[in-house]
């Protein structure tokens, strides 16, 4: 962070406020004064891909902070170019986080004001921020969101398929036995399933899909606000045969799933769903997931998973 450690100025104002240096963003050509910001920590929505939709409000935060902390500086340095904005900025991803989390605590420690932005989208979505988050927020710091573009809701919104229950579940596992294990459990679900997938393992993900869930209604949304936006809606096993017969395709992909017709719902199986949810997550977790899945009260799940980790000797229920 060479160059970047300014020490902050101060209005002697009650919470820190710091005074507005000549920060400014440029829209339309026409260049505008960011208003001053109150120390803390402020995690921004950034464009998924069209660089136009970034809000207002984020370009007034991104030119008024102290310090941008972002996944790759080259990504985030073309945004702040197009629109005037020359704040210093700071990688923070997931191989750095561990020694970069203490440096921008200590910047919110000095009354700094610091953006926090992923590669595109919504931070803390598929990314390291929460732990940022968790850290500033227990350290007494003032933590903002900064709402916007979301890969997640975009794909929702254009698939035509029921939105209101979703589950979002990411990136599924690379591996075809992990990630099919994943898919099944999946399957019990009761909501629209929203999952991120490569343009190399789409082809696979949609069969394993297919094969797991059955002939779902899904739409497939790749490049999304681009140039080359894509939505192609039918059956999984239509999407899968279609990715499976050409090149693979290029871009980001969110895979939008209906959620299971009526006969395939849960019956509450609680105790199957409890020991299966807890070979992969832990016993907080899984409770939550089987609660939802089966519409049952998490009270009465959490005692149920108690009574079976204590039969199987597991001293970690306590």
């Amino acid at each position: 962070m060479k160059g970047s450690d300014r020490a902050p100025a101060h209005d002697g104002a009650p919470g820190g406020h710091r005074d507005a240096p000549d920060r400014c963003y440029v829209v339309a050509g026409q260049k505008m004064a960011a208003p001053s910001l109150a120390p803390g920590l402020y995690v921004v929505a950034t464009p998924i891909g069209n660089l136009g939709d970034i809000t207002l409000r984020a370009l007034e935060v991104l030119a008024a902070a102290d310090l941008v902390a972002c996944e790759d500086t080259r990504v985030t340095r073309k945004l702040l170019d197009r629109y005037g904005i020359t704040v210093p900025l700071s990688p923070y991803h997931d191989h750095n986080a561990a020694a970069q989390r203490p440096k921008l605590l200590a910047r919110l420690d000095a009354g700094q004001a610091v953006a926090l932005v992923s590669d595109a989208g919504t931070p803390l979505v598929s990314d390291p921020g929460y732990k940022l988050v968790r850290a500033a927020r227990d350290a007494g710091h003032a933590v903002s969101p900064i709402p916007g573009s979301s890969a997640v809701l975009a794909g929702l919104a254009v698939a035509g398929i029921a939105t209101d229950r979703f589950f979002f579940e990411g990136f599924l596992p690379a591996r075809p036995q992990a990630r099919r294990a994943r898919i099944a459990e999946l399957a019990r679900m009761p909501a629209t399933l929203v999952i991120f997938e490569t343009g190399p393992r789409i082809a696979a993900a949609l069969a394993d899909l297919s094969a797991e869930l059955g002939d779902r209604e899904a739409a497939l949304c790749r490049e999304l606000t681009k140039l080359h936006e894509e939505v192609r809606r039918g059956g999984l096993s239509a999407l899968a045969r279609h990715y499976a017969a050409g090149p693979a395709p290029r871009g980001e992909i969110v895979i939008v799933i209906a959620p299971p017709p009526p006969d395939r719902a849960p019956e509450g199986d609680i105790d199957a769903l409890l020991r299966a949810a807890l070979t992969h997550a832990s016993l907080k977790d899984a409770v939550a997931e089987v609660a939802t899945v089966t519409g049952q009260s998490r009270r009465d799940v959490y005692r149920r998973a108690l009574e079976l980790t204590r039969s199987h000797g597991d001293d970690t229920a306590d």
